[in-house]
């Protein structure tokens, strides 16, 4: 029987989604007329400008249904939005943080979802499809890079299904007691890692980590998709018709033979169509889908060029190379005896071969005329690391740009800054740091509390505004964004969880989820039923600002809640980060707050950051009932399997 047209083009579209070859190996293609794939960062691409007029279209009436559903005074928004002369752009953010940011911030990408069962009566349902912009960093990158790979899936549709985000076994033994599947596993990594070294190419531990992960967050299906690509999402419809906001994968340069990572490191992006950074000291973007291609300053050397290098979880598992992190932090760890020396002296010749970064060859920016920085140029080799290793953990850097005229930045944090795994403003700090510096280029981010004020005033108690009065912000150059700062809060659960924690039973995984929306949502706007009003006043203020028109009381008042009033912590005692004992929440001041299951009952949690007098009842549950289980991380049969 013939398949409608319909069909085949949207089986065209998936299947130039992937790598031609088939495989995890980059596929050898003639190499487009003409063709120069490097062009300095002087403004956005061409077809990122293409494609955002569809997106405005489509932003500008979401946006529009967001702002009515708010139902401010006075305020008629689709006469407001048709009375300017351009559209409102707003950024999300998601932080790094292992699987305890990818979990968090499900929860509180579905709350703005209006997919979620709810979100919209109890939540920001409405804001993601009102959202051009979507940064993702480590953890933070593995939420935003499952929805976008997976033809742009929910939260809600991923966890009432079984075949992604299984994570009650680690990467390291995923088949649990089944030794055997675990093998199997291992071993398909392993010729996928082979074909592409026999096709040529170097690889590193990141083709490794990427792998494993890569089954986690695309399924069994197409061996964990061992062929899909990043650059593929661009052939995906979701995105083709706009109907997504434009996803950012951030990850950060090392120069050749350093370990030197701090805020003059080089910030790259990757977006559907390029890889590049607008940093001066590489200045330069590259057409995504030719990674891997034989090129001196963008120009392919001979007429063979290269697809499939940009293989989905690769560029995830760049985002997201942890292994700096973890050498840092082993000596902190409860390991102990032959294990620690094990897995130290694995890791030491890893940091001393450069195999704990990603490896990117051939270097697609060689002998790019653009750069200010000529180690990156002059190198066969690129070298890219966890998004979060310069300290900015939350991906500010492509939303920040001021060819991109972002209006606000909604930035969830879910960073472990403190002893007890909670964030207190770190990123915020070291991306307002680095505009000072020689790698600012024009880019602004609003004043911030220092990481002493955030923690002596328990700033991270509730959202915070930051920029509220664009008019105190001159001296920065440019009017940065409006930043609304969402840092995670345990309510029903405790969601601090470590980083390096690698297995979640699907109890604790949607407990997590169900916790993260409702941090975004002031506990299903329980504690304060105005938020939605309060997160419509920031979106609409900077074009307000531009506009001479003067805010509302209502939004007044909504900024006296919500924005910093510019108090910095001088006191002279030492302020000291909090400690919290994760298995005696005692420790610590904390309220009860009942929540209601997905089968109508409720249970009891402790709230480490919000202390209320009343219960709420929380409105939004994910997941069915599970039987709870614990699946242990074994860290030797990693070094087993893989070598």
């Amino acid at each position: 029987m013939l398949l409608p047209l319909y069909a085949l083009l949207v089986i065209a579209d998936c299947v130039a989604a992937f790598n031609p070859s088939g495989s995890y190996a980059p596929a050898n293609v003639s190499c487009p007329e003409d063709a120069s794939f490097v062009r300095p960062a002087s403004g956005i691409s061409e077809s990122e400008t293409e494609w955002l007029k569809k997106r405005h279209a489509i932003t500008d009436v979401y946006l529009a249904e967001f702002l009515d559903r708010a139902d401010l005074e006075d305020f008629d928004a689709q006469d407001f939005l048709e009375s300017l002369n351009r559209s409102i752009n707003v950024g999300l953010a998601f932080s790094g943080g292992g699987y305890r940011a990818m979990l968090n911030g499900a929860g509180q990408i579905s709350a703005l979802d209006n997919r979620t069962a709810g979100a919209d009566s109890h939540g920001l349902g409405g804001l993601l499809q009102a959202s051009t912009y979507l940064a993702g960093l480590s953890g933070g990158n593995w939420l935003t890079g499952t929805l976008a790979l997976n033809n742009w899936t929910s939260v809600e549709e991923i966890i009432s299904g079984d075949t992604i985000w299984d994570l009650e076994h680690s990467i390291i033994n995923s088949g649990g007691i089944n030794i055997f599947s675990t093998a199997s596993r291992w071993d398909d990594i392993s010729d996928a890692i082979q074909d592409k070294q026999d096709a040529g190419f170097n690889t590193s531990l990141t083709d490794i980590w990427g792998r494993a992960l890569s089954y986690q967050f695309f399924g069994e299906e197409d061996d964990g998709g061992v062929s899909l690509t990043f650059s593929g999402i661009a052939q995906f419809e979701p995105f083709i018709n706009a109907e997504m906001p434009f996803p950012f994968s951030v990850a950060v340069g090392r120069a050749p033979h350093t370990k030197i990572i701090n805020l003059n490191s080089t910030v790259f992006e990757f977006n559907p169509f390029e890889l590049g950074s607008w940093d001066p000291s590489l200045y330069s973007f590259t057409e995504l889908k030719y990674m891997g291609s034989d090129v001196s300053n963008g120009e392919p050397t001979s007429d063979i060029c290269v697809q499939g290098y940009d293989n989905g979880g690769f560029v995830l598992g760049t985002s997201s190379s942890l292994f700096n992190q973890f050498l840092l932090q082993l000596n902190t760890t409860s390991l102990s005896g032959i294990v620690y020396d094990l897995i130290y002296s694995f890791l030491t010749n890893l940091d001393e071969d450069s195999d704990d970064v990603a490896i990117y060859h051939p270097n697609p920016f060689l002998d790019t005329s653009y750069a200010a920085l000529q180690t990156i140029v002059e190198s066969e080799y690129l070298y890219l690391v966890d998004g979060g290793e310069d300290y900015q953990n939350i991906p500010f850097a492509p939303l920040l740009q001021p060819e991109r005229d972002v209006d606000v930045i909604f930035a969830f944090d879910n960073s472990a800054d403190t002893d007890d795994n909670f964030p207190n403003g770190t990123s915020l700090s070291a991306t307002y740091d680095r505009q000072f510096g020689s790698q600012g280029n024009g880019t602004s981010f609003p004043y911030v509390p220092s990481m002493d004020t955030i923690i002596a005033y328990n700033l991270t108690e509730k959202p915070l505004f930051l920029g509220c009065n664009a008019s105190n912000l001159t001296d920065l150059g440019t009017i940065p964004p409006l930043v609304v700062y969402i840092p995670n809060i345990a309510y029903t659960t405790w969601s601090n969880t470590s980083t390096f924690k690698m297995s979640y039973d699907n109890d604790e995984r949607d407990a997590i989820i169900q916790n993260g929306f409702e941090a975004a949502t002031r506990y299903n706007l329980t504690i304060d039923e105005n938020w939605h009003k309060c997160v419509a006043c920031a979106i609409i203020h900077r074009e307000q600002e531009r506009n001479n028109i003067t805010q509302s009381d209502e939004c007044a008042e909504c900024f006296q809640e919500y924005c910093w009033n510019g108090e910095q912590y001088t006191g002279d005692e030492t302020v000291l980060a909090r400690s919290l004992n994760y298995t005696s929440p005692s420790n610590h001041e904390v309220s009860s707050i009942s929540a209601a299951g997905a089968d109508g009952s409720t249970s009891t949690a402790s709230a480490s950051s919000q202390s209320t007098s009343s219960s709420h009842n929380a409105a939004v549950s994910f997941g069915p009932s599970y039987s709870a289980g614990f699946i242990a991380v074994a860290v030797a049969p990693m070094i087993g399997l893989m070598f």
